[in-house]
């Protein structure tokens, strides 16, 4: 497997205007994407500090795992998510070396890419998203 960059570092939220803000106004951060990925029931705003986003998290449903996340953990780092060159085959090795999948398969995330999640079980506690972009993105 062939980790190429940190894509971005997952940031839940109980409410995403006043984080927006100070990520935007404040820190001075470029805001470049929203979008809501119904599949994960949550809202997603995207800020870019170099090659590496901030993806704010905001569950849009009480059962969603970010909803979840929040009401036992509260706001703050969520995940991290490595960007690597071919998903499937990124999958397939961790999984054929014993490391625990929640994603046994990858799926559809944020801007269209390809996401899959390892089990925090697996990795010390930290819950790792494997990201793979489309072509150009």
């Amino acid at each position: 497997m062939k980790i190429t960059r940190i894509a971005h570092l997952g940031i839940a939220v109980k409410d995403l205007e006043p984080v927006k803000k100070l990520y935007g106004e404040n820190l001075n951060l470029h805001g470049h994407h929203e979008e809501v990925v119904e599949s994960q029931k949550v809202k997603v705003s995207f800020f870019q500090v170099g090659e590496t986003n901030i993806e704010l998290l905001l569950a849009t449903s009480p059962d969603s795992p970010v909803a979840k996340y929040v009401e036992k953990n509260g706001e703050g780092i969520h995940h991290i998510a490595f960007e690597v060159e071919d998903i499937d085959a990124a999958v397939e090795e961790l999984k054929a070396a014993g490391v625990r999948m929640i994603d046994e398969k990858p799926r559809e995330g944020a801007h269209g890419a390809r996401i899959a999640f390892i089990h925090p079980k697996s990795t010390h506690g930290v819950l790792i998203e494997l990201c793979q972009h489309a072509a150009g993105h």
